[in-house]
């Protein structure tokens, strides 16, 4: 396996008209949505093979600036997962967003989603909680697991 990633400005259509999994159904499409802020967006290949998409948006815990980390997320697709795509993305993403200079990087998932935990935790994340009733899906709100990683731990 051999993993990289490309910054987009767009996601191409075969992203975006992909089967939605439970974890990712907003109830709404996508391309309806508006993005946050500062949204920055790569798809992720293994070698030549279009696998995923992710994204990141800044979050800010204070006035300045340097009290602002980056929010990451994921989505792989299903043919792929469980074969460490999800860890070694996550893992070259933070790594890529530190030598930016960010020095927090985020990433929250569901509480039942034990895949992205373990491959957070693969990838060098550490849990720091669980968000209560922080996200709504079709299905209604749920809580979420906030996950981090720290410049100092690479």
């Amino acid at each position: 396996m051999r993993i990289h990633l490309v910054e987009v400005d767009e996601l191409p259509k075969q992203l975006l008209t992909s089967e939605v999994e439970e974890y990712e159904d907003w109830g709404v499409e996508l391309r309806d949505l508006t993005p946050p802020k500062g949204l920055r967006r790569w798809i992720i290949y293994d070698e030549l093979t279009l696998v995923g998409n992710m994204s990141a948006h800044p979050v800010s815990y204070g006035p300045n600036e340097s009290s602002v980390c980056m929010n990451m997320g994921i989505s792989v697709l299903a043919q792929f997962r469980g074969q460490g795509v999800g860890s070694a993305a996550q893992r070259i993403l933070a790594q890529t967003l530190h030598l930016e200079g960010v020095v927090r990087i985020e990433a929250s998932t569901d509480v039942g989603n034990l895949p992205e935990q373990k491959a957070l935790r693969n990838a060098g994340f550490r849990f720091e909680g669980v968000l209560r009733s922080a996200q709504v899906r079709r299905s209604g709100r749920h809580d979420l697991q906030l996950w981090s990683h720290l410049a100092l731990d690479i």
